[in-house]
């Protein structure tokens, strides 16, 4: 029996424990954030990513453990560590050119958001956080000296990995990718897993170690190109909260987020109707019995709704909601944003922004979507309840709720859960794949929505007459929505997935003017 090689120097083992736990935690967000401008970062995606993650992981556990106890080396745990951490170093490399091939051969939107997501944190993420895995059974062999203080030392490893998990995970997404970046979050966990793992190795090696180190640093030297390369690009960035392109195309500038299907603003310089989902919102304060002194926008985005308010209806003082800062400072650079002087821009998420004002407004408008999907608790009883508390006397709610060709479930779920907490709401298909859902605080005739939707502007005139003409009353749901029970992902995926199969064309077809 060949003896027991040394044991490792106790806090050269205990560093490697806690900076692999930063490192794969932030791998884990920042294959989140690689993968956003691709498949976006809908549940399905964050389901793959942290599902894969934890298998990766867990593989990692048990291969590690083997290998321990066959080979209990110090210096064959910090190679595994090195190799881990090249791993990571190459996947910034790697992801552009192999995201851009599997992109391209996804034909349905439903198909490419779980299956071209789960293959590629396959493909990319798994092998590194596989060999991280290893490190905490590995430690837990080389630090125990018996069965005596086993349970001591493998609960001091865990939590030492735990904690360097929390760090990574809050440090990355709080600090490291908004300040430098996905690219070079990434090679500095590389890095910084890499020489935690040089202390280990043995004098024959040690050399090798710290070259490879080295380089894996020398990477940060790197500038980081263009994400996505689109024509017409003039503005690209990772904020906290998504990814953001700025694209112009002839008159026109477009705001795309994470994965690029939606527009999500748009701009022209001699207009501010757009012909798109935006100009739905300028149909609603015909509806009200008076001039709309007080509008809150829920889902501001880069202002398009907001500055065609300005021009139709400048009496209105507008609070224009946009959870994410960058979105608006990208808005008041490429799309007027500060050109309507009564807007304020708030940035805040909805609810909560709800929940905190004392304000009453006379419309509110709820525009705040995550391509393709609305956050659940802004489709629920109890947020139309709040919207409701939020409202003046006669005052109106109205929503851009996405559909497809003959499929409005989630519209029609939407709009009966709002039914169940103001007394009228009615319904337009406004355009292919939008539906605008309207409730009212007070209840309108017919006869009477007809005459004040015809006294419009001018210029909304063809819009509000089609609102008259394909003007829908909805029921209260059966089953409203509740904070406890929307299912917003799975109806929204059922709908897309239904009109896939039953043979629209590739995702350009499906969602080409999404909500926002």
């Amino acid at each position: 029996m060949s003896p027991e090689p040394p044991a490792p120097r106790p806090h050269a083992l205990t560093a490697l424990v806690f900076f692999a736990g930063i490192g794969s935690m932030a791998t884990e967000i920042c294959a989140s954030r690689l993968l956003a401008p691709y498949f976006g970062s809908s549940t399905a995606v964050w389901a793959n990513i942290i599902g894969l993650i934890l298998a990766a992981l867990s593989l990692g556990y048990w291969l590690g453990g083997r290998l321990a106890d066959r080979h209990p080396s110090a210096t064959l745990l910090a190679t595994i560590v090195i190799a881990a951490a090249a791993l990571i170093a190459a996947v910034p490399f790697v992801a552009r050119p192999f995201l851009d091939l599997s992109v391209r051969g996804i034909e349905t939107l439903s198909t490419g958001a779980v299956l071209g997501s789960f293959a590629a944190a396959l493909a990319l993420f798994a092998p590194p956080v596989v060999l991280l895995g290893m490190v905490t059974p590995f430690a837990v062999r080389l630090a125990a000296t018996g069965v005596s203080d086993a349970g001591r030392v493998a609960g001091r490893i865990f939590a030492l990995s735990t904690a360097g998990s929390i760090l990574g995970t809050f440090f990355a997404a709080l600090i490291a990718i908004p300040l430098i970046g996905t690219q070079r979050t990434m090679l500095c966990a590389a890095a910084v897993i890499a020489f935690a793992a040089v202390p280990l190795l043995s004098r024959r090696r040690l050399v090798p170690g710290v070259v490879a180190a080295t380089v894996i640093a020398a990477l940060l030297a790197i500038p980081p190109g263009v994400v996505k390369a689109e024509a017409g690009l003039i503005h690209e960035e990772e904020s906290r909260y998504q990814f953001i392109q700025v694209v112009e195309q002839g008159p026109e500038r477009r705001l795309y987020l994470n994965e690029g299907l939606a527009i999500h603003s748009l701009w022209r310089a001699d207009t501010v109707l757009t012909g798109g989902e935006w100009d739905m919102f300028l149909t609603a304060p015909p509806l009200l019995d008076r001039p709309a002194a007080r509008v809150a926008i829920l889902g501001n985005a880069a202002g398009t709704t907001a500055r065609a308010f300005g021009v139709y209806y400048p009496q209105a003082r507008i609070d224009g909601v946009e959870i994410d800062p960058a979105v608006s400072a990208v808005g008041r650079r490429y799309f007027g944003l500060a050109d309507n002087p009564a807007l304020t821009v708030v940035t805040a998420d909805a609810r909560p922004f709800l929940q905190a004002s004392d304000e009453r407004y006379d419309l509110i408008l709820i525009d705040a979507y995550r391509q393709p999907y609305v956050p659940f608790y802004l489709a629920t009883r109890e947020f139309f309840r709040l919207v409701r508390q939020r409202l003046r006397p006669g005052g109106i709610v109205a929503l851009n709720v996405s559909t497809v060709p003959g499929d409005d479930r989630l519209a029609r779920a939407v709009a009966g859960t709002l039914a169940t907490e103001l007394p009228q709401v009615v319904t337009w298909q406004a355009l292919r794949f939008n539906q605008f859902v309207v409730g009212l605080s007070a209840p309108q005739p017919r006869a009477v929505m007809t005459a004040r939707l015809l006294a419009a502007p001018a210029d909304l005139l063809p819009d509000t007459r089609l609102f008259v003409r394909d003007m829908r009353t909805a029921a209260p749901a059966a089953r409203p929505w509740t904070d406890d029970r929307a299912p917003v992902e799975w109806v929204t995926d059922r709908m897309i997935a239904a009109y896939a199969l039953r043979g629209a064309g590739g995702t350009e077809d499906l969602l080409p003017t999404a909500p926002r």
